[in-house]
């Protein structure tokens, strides 16, 4: 038994190196396209629409409600970077079900990536909603002093993210595989429906604190404006 997908090496030539994290977090990646660009090709602005387009849609506007009520103004505006991130977590935790599938997001390297992800974003979005200045001048807030502890607290909520979700997932997936080896078959299957619900949980965890981390970016924008309904 292996503790990450990082450690099943498919072809190696020289510092390059494919291993099934890496198959795994394109194959996530192939199947939400394809799912996507095969949903909307069709897409009815009428009474009539297919079921896909209903189950679409209805994920779409929750998540922009869960979006706008961290706080964020005009929420669809931080919709693609918040849902991309949601949506190719469940999809990676949900596959689990796949016999010989293990999800990418029990290894570092990817919960890293989605963290730096989410540690660039914020202050991007910062800079265009303030302009440079004003985002700047957040960190010195409410005195110079303020500056190493912001920075401090950017750095290690970026870790915390990245180490949070992977602890969860490699634990919840050593977990189901023990029980596979030394119990019967009715208690892990048990034991896989829970795991579903854990990664769900954390993809929905994760997804929440990159808004909140994008909200506390916006922190100094003037309070006379106010989100739009959604």
């Amino acid at each position: 038994m292996h503790l990450s997908p990082d450690e099943v090496v498919l072809w190696s030539s020289g510092p390059l190196t494919l291993n099934l994290t890496i198959v795994l977090t394109w194959a996530v990646m192939l199947v939400l396209v394809l799912s996507a660009l095969l949903i909307t090709r069709r897409l009815s602005h009428g009474t009539s629409r297919s079921r896909w387009q209903c189950l679409l849609e209805i994920i779409v506007i929750a998540i922009e409600q869960q979006i706008a009520g961290v706080g964020l103004p005009a929420a669809r505006t931080y919709l693609s970077f918040l849902a991309t991130l949601f949506l190719f977590l469940a999809m990676s935790n949900l596959c689990t079900i796949i016999p010989g599938y293990e999800p990418p997001t029990a290894s570092l390297s990817t919960t890293v990536a989605l963290a730096l992800c989410v540690f660039v974003s914020v202050p991007l979005f910062g800079i265009r909603d303030q302009g440079l200045r004003g985002y700047l001048r957040s960190y010195i807030e409410p005195t110079v002093l303020m500056l190493p502890f912001t920075i401090i607290s950017e750095l290690s909520r970026t870790l915390a993210l990245a180490i949070r979700l992977f602890g969860n997932m490699m634990s919840g997936a050593m977990i189901i595989a023990i029980l596979l080896t030394i119990t019967p078959f009715i208690f892990p299957i048990v034991m896989t429906l829970l795991g579903l619900l854990t990664g769900m949980v954390q993809a929905y965890i994760f997804s929440i604190l990159a808004a909140v981390y994008i909200a506390a970016a916006l922190r100094s924008r003037p309070s006379t404006q106010s989100a739009p309904a959604v």
